[in-house]
C-alpha cells in the first residue's frame, strides 16, 4: 500500500506542477502578447505623426512608353540577320 500512496502522490505533485508551469507559460505568453499590441500601437501613432506632417507626396509620373526605333520584324526576319552576320549556325 506505501508505493501505492507514494505513486499517487507522485502523481499529484507531477499534475499541480504542470498546472503550475501551464498558468505561468500562458502568463508570459499574455505578457509578450500585450508588450507586441503596445508596441505596435506606438509605432502607428509615430508613423501616422510622420505622415501626417510631411506633405503628400506627388506620385511619380508613368514612364511613357516611346515607339520602337527602327522596323519592326518578324522573327523569321530577325533570324535571317543573324545568319546574314554570321551568328548562329
Amino acid at each position: 500500500m506505501e508505493k501505492s500512496n507514494k505513486y499517487e502522490a507522485g502523481a499529484q505533485f507531477a499534475k499541480a506542477q504542470r498546472a503550475h508551469d501551464a498558468k505561468k507559460a500562458t502568463s508570459e505568453y499574455e505578457t509578450a502578447a500585450k508588450a507586441l499590441r503596445a508596441k505596435t500601437d506606438r509605432l502607428k501613432a509615430l508613423r501616422l505623426a510622420r505622415d501626417a506632417a510631411a506633405p503628400p507626396q506627388q506620385p511619380a509620373p508613368a514612364k511613357r512608353r516611346g515607339k520602337n526605333k527602327g522596323k519592326s520584324g518578324s522573327l523569321s526576319d530577325w533570324l535571317d540577320g543573324q545568319a546574314k552576320d554570321g551568328r548562329g549556325g
